[in-house]
């Protein structure tokens, strides 16, 4: 290995294929709460949270009107959208719920707790918070050891809304 990425870096954001940028809005804005930071008519936006350029973009450039790409085909399996808390976790997975979107999965990685679901054109979400890293579940050489499906108790999460 001759190159390492540096350990500052990070994944700064993320767009979308999407077909149709007012129903995209209403997902990302109305339904998991981003800001919008700027709209280039009905070919794209960009959406943040806490002032940030732009963590999604979203675009029609080359899927106006599109279909979602059959199963097993390649692409973006899903975008993790990390919340600070539990109590923010919940709170978003309720207002998915509230707002009918369908869970397809719940899961408890040891080093986070997530939730997955699609937008109205199909890409992947992951609701997620991670877990102080003092909790993290090590091998005994202190490598990371998550779990790839463990069982997440969502009643007990959504509990965590009501607080």
């Amino acid at each position: 290995m001759s190159y390492q990425l540096p350990s500052g870096a990070g994944i700064g954001h993320v767009h979308l294929k999407v077909s149709d940028i007012d129903r995209a809005l209403t997902f990302y804005q109305g339904v998991l709460g981003f800001d919008l930071v700027m709209r280039l008519g009905d070919s794209a936006a960009f959406v943040s949270a806490g002032g940030y350029h732009h963590h999604i973009g979203l675009n029609t450039w080359h899927s106006r009107r599109g279909t979602p790409p059959p199963p097993h085909h390649t692409g973006l399996y899903h975008v993790a959208i990390r919340y600070p808390t539990r109590r923010d976790l919940a709170t978003a997975v309720r207002r998915v719920i509230d707002a009918g979107v369908p869970l397809q999965g719940v899961a408890d990685h040891g080093v986070s707790e997530s939730i997955y679901l699609a937008d109205p054109d199909g890409n992947g979400i992951e609701l997620t918070r991670d877990r102080p890293e003092s909790e993290w579940p090590r091998t005994p050489d202190g490598k990371i050891a998550m779990h790839m499906a463990a069982p997440l108790d969502l009643d007990a999460l959504l509990k965590e809304s009501e607080i």
